[in-house]
């Protein structure tokens, strides 16, 4: 079995990011960047299968700019086999980003692939769900569970209501959720090793791909800052106040 792992470049959950200071973007200057954790999680749960002798190969892909290498080293010092960039340094939508995947799932022929449930840069939650429609596959999103049966996927997703669990035929994309597993730290001989692995980039035009966007950013600012809150003396006045200032009730 190959199993295909979308790894995306994005600041780091630790930093607090801020808006440049003509509103048109994220100031991205001198922030510290990495793996998606929700992508970490995907390359981990391949490696297992990879571990447990059902995986055969483990193929990390990303798409974006020449920096996202260094996120796919990371990867393979995860456990990934080898890699793949699809280079470009325009912003790109989830739809492009599915095309992307589409075209080298295509050349690969993966019989999963695996992906972050969502970025938490763009938070869309939309590449997964877009790449299993133009495969024309199965799908299984939101995943906290996933066991191999032969060729079939059995997916405990994370749903509103509690826990849904299916079952995929193969070839399948599935999306991580945060209690699929915990990632593991890479080790020094590992990323040691990772620097040996083979990294293979292309670009959109390589695998003829449109990626023009279709939404125009417009502008990037902060949330506006709650205003600080008061005691009341009583419950009368707090009904008072919900009632009369904030208005809810």
């Amino acid at each position: 079995m190959k199993i295909l792992v979308a790894v995306k470049r994005v600041v780091d959950y630790n930093v607090k990011v801020r808006p440049k200071s003509d509103g048109t973007d994220v100031d991205l200057a001198n922030v510290k960047m990495s793996i998606n954790p929700f992508c970490e999680i995907a390359v981990e749960e391949a490696v297992r299968l990879k571990e447990k002798g059902i995986a055969t190969e483990v193929i990390a892909v990303s798409v974006g700019p020449q920096q996202s290498q260094e996120q796919l080293r990371t990867a393979l010092a995860l456990g990934a086999d080898r890699a793949i960039l699809v280079n470009t340094d325009e912003t790109l939508e989830p739809l492009a980003i599915a095309k992307c995947l589409k075209a080298v799932c295509d050349a690969e022929s993966p019989e999963v692939m695996l992906l972050g449930k969502q970025a938490i840069d763009g938070d869309n939650n939309q590449t997964g769900q877009m790449l299993a429609a133009l495969l024309g596959c199965a799908q299984g999103t939101f995943a906290s569970e996933l066991t191999v049966e032969g060729d079939k996927l059995t997916v405990v997703r994370e749903v509103d209501g509690g826990l849904l669990t299916v079952a995929l035929s193969l070839p399948a994309v599935v999306t991580s959720d945060l209690r699929l597993n915990e990632p593991r730290y890479a080790s020094l001989p590992n990323i040691m090793k990772a620097k040996r692995k083979q990294l293979d980039v292309m670009t959109p035009a390589d695998l003829a791909v449109d990626i023009a966007p279709r939404v125009s950013l417009l502008g990037v600012e902060l949330p506006a800052q709650r205003q600080a809150g008061i005691k009341v003396d009583d419950v009368a006045m707090l009904v008072d106040k919900l009632k009369n200032e904030a208005k809810v009730i």
